[in-house]
């Protein structure tokens, strides 16, 4: 009995000296982003008085990283909310070093996935500020692309950010693309393309409704997205009451009010997820993730009911579901089968119905390919499928091929 209770007190004393240096090196690790995302700030400030001009750049530095076949820079431009008034959002842009073209360099706007809101978690101000595009940026640069990546307006910038709404990452995308025709060392043209993954494929499809009318002054060839976030209302039905809410719910439900300032918020979440909504907003995903893992263990919820069971937010959900692209705008879609957070089944219901209405749509399934991979793995592709667009080749479907899942909730 005195051996037991000495083992215990034993294992004991080490679990508490294990959370003790856990702790400790997390606070050294804490500390060490809050001295780089201050030493930012400066740069990130957004001016009292804005230009006026949508895309105006109001101030570039070099990235600090080397990339093969040109420079990167981050840069802080002029974009705008949905409301007209005009906001400042960071980004990124990678410039070849080979001479421009005649008429000026091709553009790809990229579109980052869900990162987290706090100000590390922005690509332009992480520590590894290419995480997500490495498998096809020296691709693009290689061929003479201009490769600009928005932040989003409030994603370490002044908020709030707009996170999943249409009318918000449609303007910080094109906008972006105006800022890099204003900066004389890209001699970008007008032609563009859009690419983005998860809640950046939301942006780019969306860009393709919008962007056209929003700026008649370029050229919008294409968009394509990886593992998009579209069909919103099935996606949200079927992740609410797995850990994913706690990853992204939180997001939502900082965003969209701000938004959609009507819609109710309390009775949606549990006493939890009330508690923990502000803080887990501004965490990584990498940090939530782990959190999410240990309150499904806990039994713990962040949604007390799913959000289609509440009228304003099934209708938010519907609006920002974008319909059928027209068969003028060509879109590549890529979509692994083994996705737990874009559900492959949703994805599969909007290849169907944009199929039958007619879009020239090109559908990549990528088999065992999970949802953080998908743009690593299909960006080779969409970077051959993108070519074809700057080289004016016409778009081919995949309408008529049979696809790995079916076209409904399972």
């Amino acid at each position: 009995m005195r051996y037991v209770k000495f083992l215990g007190i034993t294992l004991g004393a080490v679990i508490v000296a294990a959370v003790v240096v856990g702790l400790a090196l997390a606070g050294n690790a804490w500390e060490q982003t809050r001295q780089e995302q201050a030493a930012l700030d400066p740069f990130y400030e957004s001016p009292e008085v804005l230009p006026d001009q949508l895309g105006a750049v109001i101030r570039i530095e070099p990235l600090g990283i080397d990339v093969d076949g040109g420079s990167a820079q981050r840069f802080l431009y002029v974009s705008e909310r949905p409301d007209g008034t005009r906001a400042a959002s960071g980004g990124m842009v990678f410039i070849p070093t080979a001479p421009a073209p005649e008429g000026g360099r091709p553009v790809v706007a990229w579109e980052h996935g869900t990162l987290g809101m706090g100000d590390a978690c922005v690509p332009s101000r992480s520590t590894d500020p290419t995480a997500d595009i490495f498998t096809f940026l020296p691709l693009m640069l290689a061929q003479g692309w201009v490769v600009v990546a928005t932040d989003y307006v409030g994603l370490g910038t002044p908020g709030p950010n707009q996170y999943l709404i249409a009318q918000a990452e449609v303007r910080d995308v094109v906008n972006s693309v105006r800022a890099v025709r204003n900066m004389p060392e890209a001699q970008a043209g007008s032609r563009y393309v859009t690419f983005g993954h998860s809640q950046g494929g939301h942006a780019s499809i969306w860009t393709g409704h919008l962007g056209p009318e929003y700026a008649p002054e370029l050229d919008l060839l294409g968009v394509a997205a990886a593992a998009p976030a579209l069909d919103l209302r099935d996606i949200a039905s079927a992740v609410w009451d797995t850990p994913i809410g706690w990853v992204i719910g939180a997001d939502f439900i900082e965003a969209w009010p701000s938004y959609y300032p009507d819609l109710p918020v309390d009775s949606l979440l549990t006493a939890a997820g009330q508690d923990n909504a502000s803080r887990l907003a501004v965490e990584c995903v990498e940090e939530s993730g782990l959190e999410a893992i240990v309150r499904e263990k806990l039994d713990q919820q962040f949604f007390a009911q799913d959000p289609l069971d509440v009228p304003a937010w099934n209708q938010a959900l519907e609006d920002q579901t974008p319909p059928p692209m027209p068969a003028s705008m060509p879109v590549f879609i890529a979509q692994g089968t083994a996705d737990q957070v874009v559900l492959p089944w949703p994805n599969a219901i909007i290849a169907q119905d944009w199929c039958d209405a007619g879009s020239t749509l090109s559908m990549l399934w990528m088999g065992d390919v999970q949802h953080q991979d998908a743009a690593h793995v299909s960006g080779p592709t969409a970077f051959q499928w993108i070519s074809q667009r700057f080289a004016g080749k016409q778009a081919q479907s995949t309408c008529s091929l049979p696809m790995p899942v079916a076209p409904r909730a399972p």
